[in-house]
């Protein structure tokens, strides 16, 4: 397990707060245990992943990347306990993942999906850093929830001088047809491009285009993205060439490409260009 804290001074307090709600690092293994408690809620309970054995003995989705990364929370700290009694809950939570922590595994998560090597290639000087395992409990799925976790992860961004961000976020559903709108939408109009191009592993790579763009009403494909997926779009995302069928959660996976610089303005002021909206 890696030591915490290490290379994190100035972000081991309070990012953020609103409310009862509070937004920061895991504070040792014990924390990240608890978020691990939280996906597999979500991901396995809720949704329609498959858990292993061990992960269905223990409840716990897990994998060998949580060891080697930074795990944002976001606390209620006014939820109650099975008996009445006030008990902080971890509600929301994001996997991080910097470059360092991804060479010393051999790669990033993302890359068992999605090829990354040409794309990090063309952009040798740039800090890039892996956004993934983001869930948030069905109660506090939120516009406040959402942006506490996107101001934690600002808070990040800044203090480690990340210039990119990526990772996969996903339909629900494997069966892509069943997906055409929308994956056609995104790739006729939001589409990584030149220097930022990225595409799926060719052995795992499902096309996206499955309709032509004369066939695609925006206003209603719009409508069909997953929440987690409009929020990426709307802060000026692009995504990759062919998505990915994940079969033991039961998804369909696109990948998500967020230089910082193409972060859209508009949504740095409403944080404040510090962070202070939520500010703690």
């Amino acid at each position: 397990m890696r030591r915490f804290g290490r290379n994190q001074e100035g972000l081991d307090g309070t990012l953020g707060r609103s409310g009862s709600l509070e937004v920061r690092l895991a504070r040792g293994p014990r924390e990240i245990w608890r978020a691990q408690r939280l996906r597999y809620r979500v991901f396995y309970q809720e949704m329609s992943a498959k858990p292993d054995v061990i992960s269905r003995m223990f409840r716990r989705d897990a994998d060998r990347y949580d060891g080697a990364c930074d795990h944002l929370l976001v606390i209620d700290h006014a939820a109650r306990g099975r008996f009445g009694g006030i008990k902080p809950k971890v509600v929301g939570t994001y996997r991080l993942m910097r470059e360092g922590a991804a060479a010393r595994l051999g790669g990033f998560y993302t890359q068992s999906e999605f090829e990354l090597s040409a794309l990090t290639s063309r952009h040798p000087e740039l800090r890039f850093l892996e956004l993934g395992r983001s869930c948030v409990l069905k109660p506090y799925r939120t516009k406040k929830t959402v942006e506490l976790l996107w101001h934690g992860i600002w808070a990040y961004v800044r203090h480690h001088r990340i210039d990119a961000m990526f990772g996969c976020a996903s339909f629900d559903g494997t069966d892509p047809d069943a997906l055409a709108l929308p994956l056609s939408f995104l790739h006729h109009h939001a589409r990584s491009q030149g220097d930022w191009l990225a595409q799926a592993r060719p052995e795992r790579c499902v096309a996206m285009d499955r309709l032509p763009i004369e066939m695609i009403d925006a206003k209603v494909a719009l409508k069909q993205l997953p929440p987690l997926i409009k929020g990426y779009l709307r802060l000026g995302a692009r995504f990759g060439t062919g998505a990915v069928v994940d079969r033991q959660f039961g998804t369909t996976d696109v990948l998500v490409i967020l230089p910082v610089a193409a972060i859209d303005q508009r949504y740095l002021t409403y944080l404040g260009d510090e962070g202070q909206r939520y500010a703690a």
